[in-house]
């Protein structure tokens, strides 16, 4: 007998059921994950969502006014678009509200109630801001002052809403849609001067 031959006494010992079925579930789970990745990534193709987006679509600054004591008195009226090109989903906005400034001093705010836009659709929002008197400190007087004199003014609008859409039957998405931008007037006559004022990407 060959001295390097060795015989086993034990015999092999078999697979444990439950890591069997253990085994059978992780690859259930497995292709089941990689089947909703490929649903979803074709029903992205199919639909191709759009994010919702708010935009200022025009403006015009009605009344500007400010004493020898260095209070101002303002009246802008905004017009700001709410867009949803979406052809298979509705939008819901909510929360929207936006802070109007004037060297940095703010003089009015903007607010909506929460709405609908239908699919690939827009609403839009014709705001009338009045502002109380308000006292500005000197150096803000002289500024608003030398901008009436170049006959150019310039507000800040900063502010957000949160806009909700469903991609399809797949999910539900909600997204902050940021507006921060410059609007710019010629005092003498009011006009708006356009401007780039959107939360859609560039």
């Amino acid at each position: 007998m060959d001295p390097k031959t060795k015989f086993s006494t034990h015999r092999e010992r078999a697979t444990n059921p439950l890591v069997w079925c253990a085994a059978i579930i992780c690859t259930i789970l497995t292709v089941a994950v990689i089947i909703a990745g490929i649903v979803t990534f074709i029903g992205y193709l199919v639909i191709h969502p759009r994010v919702p987006y708010v935009s200022v679509m025009d403006a015009h600054l009605d009344h500007i006014q400010i004493d020898y004591a260095g209070i101002l008195e303002i009246q802008v009226t905004i017009l700001i678009r709410a867009q949803n090109g979406n052809e298979k989903a509705h939008a819901s906005f909510s929360d929207s509200s936006y802070s109007l400034s004037l060297n940095g001093e703010v003089v009015a705010q903007l607010v909506a109630p929460p709405f609908e836009v239908g699919k690939n659709s827009s609403v839009d929002f014709n705001y009338v801001v009045p502002s109380s008197p308000i006292p500005l400190r000197p150096d803000q007087a002289e500024d608003v002052d030398t901008g009436l004199k170049k006959d150019l003014i310039a507000f800040d609008l900063k502010g957000s809403t949160w806009v909700r859409w469903r991609i399809g039957h797949l999910a539900s998405v909600r997204f902050l849609c940021r507006l921060e931008c410059r609007l710019r007037f010629h005092p003498l006559n009011g006009t708006y001067i356009p401007s780039r004022c959107s939360s859609k990407a560039k």
